[in-house]
Parts: C-alpha cells; sequence; structure tokens
C-alpha cells in the first residue's frame, strides 16, 4: 500500500462543516450525508468536505484534538514516554494536512498546528527507527507496536522486509562459513 491509499482511507473520517448553500440528504455507498442546511452543522467525510471548500460551498469546523494546546501535550508526553502513545485519530497526519492545506483559513492556530503534527511525526518516526534498529539487532522473531498509526506503519513496512532478508543472508552466510571450516 502506498500512502496515497493510506490518505485515502484517511479522507473517510467525518469532519463537520458548515454548508452556505441547501441541499437535501445524499446517499453515498459508504452510507448517507446531510441534509445540507446553509449556518447548520452537518458531519461528512474528509473528502467531500475538501470538495465543498474547493468549491467555496462551506466552512470547514477543525478536528477537536486539532488544538494546537492539546497537540503539545500529546508532543510532550511523546517525547517522555519509551513507548508510543495513543495518538488523537488514526489517521492525524492526513488529516492535519488534507484540512491544513484546504482550510488552514477556517482552522485557528493553523501553523501552529501544522507544526505540533510536524513534530510529533518527527518524534514518532524517530522512536520507531529506533524500536526498528533495536528489533533487527535483537535478532527477534516478533515485535509488538502498539498505538501505530496506519501512515506510520506505511512509512516502514517496505524497509521490513529488506531489512530482514539481510540480516537473513548475514547470519546464513555465517553458518555456510563455520561449516566449511568444520566438515
Amino acid at each position: 500500500m502506498d500512502p496515497s491509499e493510506v490518505e485515502f482511507f484517511g479522507e473517510k473520517e467525518l469532519v463537520t462543516i458548515v454548508p452556505n448553500f441547501n441541499f437535501d440528504t445524499i446517499h453515498l455507498i459508504s452510507g448517507s450525508v446531510g441534509p445540507f442546511r446553509a449556518g447548520l452543522p452537518v458531519k461528512v467525510p474528509i473528502w467531500l468536505a475538501v470538495n465543498l471548500k474547493q468549491q467555496q460551498k462551506c466552512r470547514i469546523i477543525h478536528q477537536e484534538w486539532m488544538d494546537s494546546e492539546s497537540l503539545n501535550e500529546t508532543k510532550e508526553q511523546e517525547k517522555l514516554s519509551k513507548l508510543f502513545t495513543k495518538m488523537p485519530s488514526n489517521h492525524y497526519i492526513d488529516e492535519a494536512q488534507l484540512l491544513l492545506s484546504i482550510a488552514s483559513d477556517d482552522i485557528p492556530d493553523a501553523d501552529a498546528i501544522r507544526t505540533a503534527v510536524k513534530d510529533i511525526w518527527d518524534i514518532r518516526m524517530s522512536k520507531l527507527r529506533t524500536s526498528i534498529d533495536a528489533f533487527l539487532k535483537s535478532e527477534g522473531l516478533h515485535a509488538k507496536l502498539n498505538h501505530l498509526t496506519a501512515m506510520e506503519i506505511n512509512s516502514v513496512r517496505p524497509l521490513l522486509p529488506h531489512a530482514l532478508d539481510q540480516v537473513l543472508r548475514i547470519q546464513s552466510g555465517g553458518r555456510m562459513t563455520q561449516s566449511q571450516h568444520h566438515p
């Protein structure tokens, strides 16, 4: 799965919009949304909110977790914890990037939120690389990584099979050398 596919799943998360038009309920494969009444908040998938925002047909209400203070608290918790902490959304990075790129004018403290999300991502990716390195060095057979998000898992997915193949080749090469010396 590539990052665009993970983002596709993130776009299905619901966000609240305030439409500036009236329209009946829309029946989608994933479920029904609406009815849309000008000035009344309604929950829609992010992909639809982005589309309506681009057409200037709504205002997007930022996600509850998209608050600079709570994100900075999450960042500090992540720094202090050896383990991964639970994120406010399984698609926090995707949601933040989509909403901040399209609706930064609707989101208070958009720059502070963007910075906090990026800092959290960097901390978690560093922690993930360190965990993978320790796992490979320990020659473990399995690892438990709780609270990773879909994009975080996807970002290291291509690395692991290659790294484990290299470890196997090194281990196999060492055994062949030993068996050649001790017939």
